[in-house]
């Protein structure tokens, strides 16, 4: 089988076949950093991230770009007395920070919407010569009804379109979206940039298709986001590049989303969750594997109880490789075909680590009959399975010095209480020992007895 993907705008699964064989190229819609990321933008870096590494395991050479919107209306509205780009920069560190935490890789490119006026300017040039466009008051406005298919991605109706109830009196058409916005007079004059139709700042969507373009040519591979931009952001990106006579997305990929309650976790509601808090409860890999396990279309409800016993689920898995690399060393890697037909299957996560907890069951039961080939084999693709979801432990160590400083530590403290453990059941006081065992266990550490010794976990 060879990889298949749903495709949104075909609403179907699709085999994936490059543009350029051997090569993939991903457009992935970034963060608004008007504020500090939420764990429901963190299910998107962690989404695509395990898709670039399948591709990138299956043999593609990827670059993936993740733009960063760094000028927008909700920018300049929550700037206050900070300069707006100040406050954007921040926010966009603050992201950048977290997908390190969790262990994603950092995008081939994360281009600035500030750092491509121009392309923007040369890609409204192109739509107004094809009449697609048009300028009023220093806006430029696309002119939906001038593209026959607006609404084929996501299935509206233009006769359903309703305008977003801004600059009207500007419009040919209420439903027209915005290209270029001017300047207004209470705005900063460092948030606007010359055109030829006056000073002012980018649209959202007009951003995308710039620096898209810009990075990945006028037609790439795959465009990727959440369900949440199908309408109208990605509408209005494709409407905008197809009538500028690109070919633009092959595949439009979308996740779903991280929901709190009844509603999707959002900024502009408010119910969100942030990353130190949740770092409080779990580690930065049990959060990994809380949001790569679940199928990318399905919807996460989250709860606090749901993501311990995903922690749980994984500690089960580190537990087996920590034991298995004790007896037979870290070895070679490999993939089951289980997991390779699981993942080229839509990206069937679920059904991929179903796979990896079977054989964590096999290695299980080889350690406890001794058999090391086995074990050997069972290690091989458990980590394999793991460095697709970016969850080795071997490199979580190494990403997290600090844990392991204090891993060391509670080490040396564990063994002192092990070692006394070992002279009272010496001098068979088992009473002791059992208390001793007993007193780590409520501590949340685990004793178990192998014929290499005593040997704890958490």
């Amino acid at each position: 089988m060879t990889l298949r993907l749903h495709d949104t705008a075909s609403r179907s699964i699709r085999e994936f076949v490059p543009l350029s064989p051997g090569r993939c190229g991903i457009y992935l819609c970034g963060p608004t950093v008007q504020s500090a990321p939420h764990i429901g933008h963190l299910r998107s870096a962690v989404n695509y991230d395990v898709l670039r590494r399948w591709l990138t395991r299956s043999g593609y050479a990827v670059t993936f770009v993740q733009n960063v919107t760094d000028i927008d209306d909700k920018i300049l509205a929550k700037a206050g007395s900070l300069e707006w780009w100040a406050l954007a920069y921040t926010n966009e560190r603050a992201f950048a920070d977290a997908y390190a935490t969790l262990g994603c890789q950092p995008p081939t490119i994360a281009p600035r919407a500030t750092g491509h006026v121009p392309e923007m300017i040369e890609l409204m040039h192109t739509l107004i010569e094809r009449g697609h466009a048009y300028a009023a008051d220093g806006d430029v406005y696309f002119d939906v009804v001038s593209y026959p298919e607006y609404g084929a991605l996501s299935g509206q109706r233009l006769d359903h379109v309703q305008g977003d109830g801004t600059d009207e009196h500007c419009k040919r058409d209420p439903r027209d979206f915005a290209l270029w916005k001017s300047r207004k007079p209470e705005e900063p004059a460092t948030a606007s940039w010359p055109t030829p139709w006056g000073p002012g700042r980018p649209g959202w969507h007009l951003e995308c298709s710039a620096m898209a373009g810009r990075y990945l040519g006028e037609t790439f591979d795959i465009h990727g986001g959440g369900l949440d931009l199908v309408f109208p952001h990605h509408e209005n990106e494709i409407a905008q590049s197809k009538a500028a006579g690109f070919g633009f997305a092959n595949y439009w990929v979308h996740h779903a989303l991280l929901n709190l309650g009844p509603e999707k976790m959002s900024k502009s509601i408010g119910n969100v969750i942030d990353l130190p808090h949740v770092l409080g409860l779990v580690r930065a890999v049990d959060l990994r594997y809380y949001l790569a396990t679940p199928h990318y279309r399905s919807t996460i409800d989250y709860s606090e109880e749901s993501l311990l016993e995903a922690a749980v689920g994984y500690r089960r898995i580190e537990n087996f490789v920590e034991r298995a690399v004790e007896r037979v060393g870290a070895g070679e890697t490999s993939l089951s075909p289980a997991f390779v037909n699981a993942l080229d299957d839509d990206l069937s996560t679920p059904a991929a680590i179903a796979s990896v907890h079977e054989a964590v069951r096999a290695g299980n039961a080889a350690l406890a009959t001794g058999d090391d080939a086995a074990v050997r084999s069972a290690l091989a693709e458990v980590r394999g399975g793991l460095e697709v979801f970016g969850l080795d432990p071997s490199q979580w160590t190494a990403h997290d010095g600090a844990s392991e400083d204090l891993r060391s530590v509670v080490d040396s403290l564990v063994a002192v209480a092990l070692e006394q453990r070992q002279a009272a059941r010496a001098r068979k006081d088992f009473g002791a020992a059992d208390g001793i065992r007993d007193q780590l266990k409520d501590a949340g550490i685990v004793v178990e007895d192998t014929p290499a010794g005593p040997r704890w976990s958490l």
